[in-house]
C-alpha cells in the first residue's frame, strides 16, 4: 500500500541562516491555528451526538453513526489526500482542506432546515474529509520546519494547541447548542435541529477566513513528490509497526468512544444526573486533562522510556474505567473524566514507537498508522450496540479492553525485532 503522507523534505533551517529560521517560526505559528481548529471541530462531535440523539430520537448505535462517518473519512480519504498533497504541496493542501471543511460546516444549514439525519452524516463526512487533508498537509509540514532533532518538540507544541481546541469546544457547543433557552434540555420538536445552524455557520466562516489567509501567506513551497523511494510492502514486514497499527486503531477508537458517551454517561441519574448543557461543559475536564498530561508526559519521557510511560498510563486508564463501570455517583464520574489526563501521550507515543527503526519505510509506515485512525469510526459504533443491548455504564468495558492491549504494546510489542 502506498503511503498517504508526503515524503519528508530536507531541513530548511540551517543554523547559520537567520532568515530561514525566522520564516520557519512564522510558518510554525501560522500552522498552530490549524491544529487548534481541527481539535475544536473534532471535540464538537461529543456535543453533537447527544443533541442529535434527542432531536431525532435515536438509539445509541444510530447516534454513533456521527463518529462512524467522521472518522470513516480518514480511512476513505487519507490515501487520496496523500496523493493530492504530493501533487500540489503542503500549502495548497492546507487551503484545499480548509475549503472542503468549510463546505462541510455549511451543509449543516440545509441538514437542519430539512431535519434529515442522513444529510447531517453526509455533512460530517465532507467536513472530516477536509480535516483529513489538513492533517496530511500540516503534520509533515511541521516536522520539516526546522532541525530534525527538534521535530518531536515542535509536534508536541502544535498538538498542545490541538488539545486547547478540544478543551474550549465544549463551552462553545454547550452554550450555542444546549443553551438555546430551553434550560439545557433537548427538544424533540421537528425544528429542534436548527440550533446547530449558527455554530457551524460560524465555523464555516472561520475556515473560509483561514483559507484566505493561508492562500496569501508566504510559506515554503514544500510537499510535492518528485520520486517515491519507498519500497512497496517493506513497512509491513516490521512486527512492531503491525502491532502499532493495531494500537492506533484501538487507542483512537477507545478515546473517541469514551468522549462520545460522556454527556450521556454524566446525564444518567445514578452517575451525576446533569442536564445536557451542564454535562457538555464537563467534557472540558476530559480534554483539558489531555492537554495538561501532554506537557507532563513530554518532561517525564526525557527521563523514562516512552514504552514504560505508555504502559503505565494505559494501566491507569484500565483502573479508572473499571472504577467508573463498578461504582456510581461522583466517584464514577470523576474516574471517567480523569482518563483524559492519561490519554494525553498515547497517540504520539504509539505513533513514534511504531515508526522506530523503519528507515526508508518510515513514510509508508506513517500512512498505515493514519489509516488505522478508522478505529474512531468503528469502536464507538460497537460500544453503542453494547449500550443499547446491556446498558451504557457496562459498555465502557470495551474501551477498557483496548487499553489492555496498549499496555502490552508499550512493554513488549513496541520493541523492534532484530533484522
Amino acid at each position: 500500500m502506498a503511503s498517504n503522507i508526503p515524503l519528508s523534505e530536507p531541513n530548511l533551517a540551517p543554523d547559520n541562516n537567520t532568515n530561514a529560521q525566522q520564516n520557519n517560526l512564522f510558518s510554525l505559528v501560522s500552522l498552530t491555528s490549524l491544529f487548534f481548529m481541527w481539535g475544536f471541530i473534532t471535540c464538537l462531535n461529543d456535543i453533537l451526538i447527544p443533541y442529535l440523539k434527542g432531536a431525532f430520537d435515536l438509539t445509541y448505535t444510530q447516534a454513533m453513526l456521527v463518529q462512524f462517518c467522521f472518522f470513516g473519512a480518514y480511512f476513505v480519504v487519507s490515501v487520496p489526500a496523500g496523493w493530492l498533497v504530493g501533487k500540489i504541496g503542503y500549502k495548497q493542501g492546507i487551503v484545499s482542506g480548509l475549503l472542503i471543511a468549510a463546505v462541510g460546516c455549511a451543509l449543516f444549514y440545509p441538514a437542519s432546515a430539512l431535519h434529515t439525519y442522513g444529510l447531517f452524516l453526509f455533512a460530517l463526512f465532507v467536513l472530516a474529509s477536509g480535516i483529513t487533508i489538513l492533517q496530511v498537509s500540516a503534520n509533515p509540514f511541521v516536522t520539516v520546519l526546522g532541525s530534525p532533532q527538534t521535530a518531536s518538540s515542535r509536534l508536541t507544541m502544535t498538538q498542545a494547541f490541538n488539545a486547547l481546541g478540544t478543551t474550549v469546544a465544549p463551552f462553545f457547543g454547550a452554550y450555542l447548542i444546549f443553551g438555546g433557552g430551553n434550560g439545557g434540555e433537548t427538544e424533540l420538536a421537528g425544528d429542534s435541529s436548527s440550533l446547530v445552524q449558527l455554530p457551524y455557520l460560524i465555523l464555516a466562516s472561520a475556515l473560509l477566513a483561514l483559507a484566505a489567509i493561508f492562500s496569501y501567506l508566504k510559506l515554503p513551497d514544500l510537499g510535492r513528490k518528485q520520486t517515491d523511494t519507498v519500497s512497496e510492502g517493506s513497512a509491513w514486514e516490521h512486527k512492531h509497526l503491525r502491532l502499532g497499527v493495531v494500537g492506533i486503531f484501538l487507542y483512537v477508537g477507545a478515546e473517541v468512544a469514551i468522549g462520545s458517551f460522556l454527556v450521556s454517561f454524566l446525564s444518567q441519574p445514578e452517575i451525576a444526573g446533569l442536564n445536557e448543557e451542564q454535562a457538555s461543559k464537563f467534557i472540558a475536564y476530559y480534554w483539558g486533562g489531555a492537554m495538561v498530561g501532554r506537557f507532563i508526559g513530554a518532561v517525564v519521557m526525557q527521563k523514562i522510556a516512552a514504552g514504560k510511560v505508555l504502559a503505565f498510563n494505559s494501566a491507569m486508564v484500565v483502573l479508572l474505567v473499571s472504577i467508573a463501570v463498578t461504582f456510581d455517583g461522583s466517584v464514577s464520574m470523576w474516574s471517567l473524566l480523569a482518563v483524559g489526563l492519561f490519554n494525553s501521550i498515547m497517540f504520539p507515543t504509539i505513533f513514534s514507537l511504531a515508526l522506530n527503526g523503519l528507515g526508508t519505510s518510515t513514510a509508508q509506515g506513517s500512512g498505515l498508522l493514519c489509516l488505522a485512525i478508522v478505529g474512531g469510526a468503528l469502536l464507538p459504533l460497537l460500544q453503542g450496540f453494547i449500550a443499547d443491548s446491556i446498558g451504557l455504564q457496562i459498555s465502557f468495558v470495551l474501551p477498557m479492553l483496548c487499553y489492555l492491549f496498549i499496555a502490552y504494546y508499550g512493554l513488549v510489542g513496541s520493541k523492534p525485532a532484530n533484522h
